[in-house]
C-alpha cells in the first residue's frame, strides 16, 4: 500500500473566467468544487479576474476576499489550494501565486517573468526569488505562465530536488504549440511531474484560450490533457516510480548547479 508521502491526489481546474469579476468567479469555483476530495487543488493564473492589466481596478490586499477564499477552501476541503491573484502591497502590484494549506499556512510566489508583449512589466513588479513548498512529503515548485519559457529559473536542485512543478497560466490558443512543448521539456529536463493549468474562453481583450491543461510524468509522457472545455480533473501521482527513475537514469547528476541559476538574485 502506498504511504501518504508517496501518493498525492492532484486536481487541476480549467475554467472559463468572468472578466474582472472576482465575486462571480469565487462563487462559481465554490459551486464547482464543493464535493471535491483531493490533496492539492490548482487554479489558473489570475483565477478570479482573468489576465488583466487594469491592476488598480481589481487588486486586493493579502487579507482580501480572494486570498481569504483560498484559505477557507483549503480548510473546508482539507487540501492545499493555489492560484494567482492581483495583489496590491506597499503601493505596488504583484501577480502573486498564493499557496494555502488547511492549517492556515500560506506560501507565496511573485511571478518573475512578466509578459512584456502584453505590457505586464509596466504594471506589475517582478518577483525576485523562487518558491518551493513542502507539503505531505512532496516538494512542489510554484511557477506562473511566462516563467515557462525560462528553464534556468525552474532548474531542479541536485541537493534538494523537487518532485512536482506547477505552471498556472492564461496562455492563448495561438501559442498552444510552445505551451505544450515547453511543458514537456520542463518535465524531461527536471525529471519531475509537471502540471500546466490554463483557462478556456475569451478574455476581456477578445483573446481566446483553449485550455490544453496538461499533466505529465517525469519522462515527459502525457497523463492527461483537455482542450476547449471546462474541466475539474483529479489524478493520483506516486513519488516512488519517480525516485526509481532518477536512480536508473541519473541525468540530474550531470546537470548544472542550481545555485548558478540564482547567483545574481
Amino acid at each position: 500500500m502506498m504511504t501518504t508521502t508517496d501518493y498525492l491526489r492532484l486536481t487541476l481546474v480549467q475554467p472559463d473566467i468572468v472578466w474582472e469579476d472576482s465575486a462571480a468567479n469565487l462563487l462559481h469555483y465554490t459551486q464547482l468544487i464543493q464535493q471535491l476530495q483531493t490533496d492539492v487543488l490548482v487554479l489558473p493564473e489570475m483565477f478570479n479576474t482573468g489576465f488583466t492589466m487594469r491592476a488598480a481596478a481589481v487588486a486586493q490586499p493579502m487579507n482580501g476576499p480572494a486570498v481569504n477564499w483560498l484559505l477557507q477552501t483549503a480548510q473546508q476541503l482539507q487540501c492545499a489550494v493555489t492560484g494567482s491573484v492581483v495583489i496590491e502591497e506597499n503601493g505596488r502590484y504583484y501577480n502573486r501565486m498564493v499557496w494555502a494549506e488547511p492549517n492556515g499556512t500560506m506560501h507565496t510566489y511573485n511571478k518573475r517573468h512578466l509578459f512584456r508583449m502584453g505590457g505586464e512589466e509596466k504594471v506589475y513588479t517582478a518577483g525576485s526569488s523562487p518558491t518551493v513548498v513542502n507539503y505531505r512529503g512532496w516538494r512542489i515548485m510554484l511557477q506562473v505562465c511566462y516563467d515557462l519559457r525560462f528553464p534556468v529559473w525552474s532548474r531542479n536542485s541536485r541537493q534538494n530536488p523537487y518532485h512536482l512543478l506547477l505552471y498556472i497560466a492564461n496562455w492563448p490558443e495561438v501559442r498552444n504549440y510552445p505551451w505544450r512543448q515547453l511543458l514537456i521539456a520542463r518535465a524531461i529536463e527536471n525529471q519531475c511531474y509537471v502540471a500546466g493549468v490554463n483557462r478556456i474562453g475569451h478574455d476581456g481583450n477578445k483573446v481566446y484560450h483553449s485550455g490544453n491543461s496538461l499533466l505529465l510524468n517525469y519522462r515527459g509522457e502525457e497523463l492527461w490533457t483537455q482542450a476547449h472545455l471546462p474541466a475539474v480533473a483529479t489524478f493520483g501521482i506516486s513519488k516512488k516510480p519517480l525516485l526509481q527513475y532518477r536512480e536508473q537514469f541519473p541525468a540530474w547528476m550531470d546537470a548544472d548547479d542550481y545555485t548558478i541559476s540564482h547567483q545574481n538574485e
